[in-house]
């Protein structure tokens, strides 16, 4: 009867062990992974804001051209009147 007990016992602390090993494993994975995420999400947040500053620049420096075209556009104008 001690045996039974003894070897019921082995057998739940495998069972324990088998389940927990994968356990812990995935729990750390997960721990990397959301780690590798949140680095991810700074990263394109980041991109996006330099994206929006260098599309910023290069907006306002066309028009300060078009700007420059039209202001030459009416020297030339007055340049033929003369």
């Amino acid at each position: 009867m001690e045996w039974t007990v003894v070897t019921v016992l082995i057998a739940l602390v495998g069972l324990g062990a088998a389940v927990m090993k994968p356990m812990i494993s995935l729990n750390s994975t997960i721990v990397k992974l959301t780690g590798a995420v949140e680095a991810l999400q700074k990263n394109i947040e980041e991109l996006t804001d330099r994206n929006s500053k260098s599309h910023d620049r290069i907006f306002s420096a066309l028009d300060d051209h078009g700007e420059i075209l039209q202001d030459h556009e009416k020297r030339i104008t007055l340049m033929e009147k003369k």
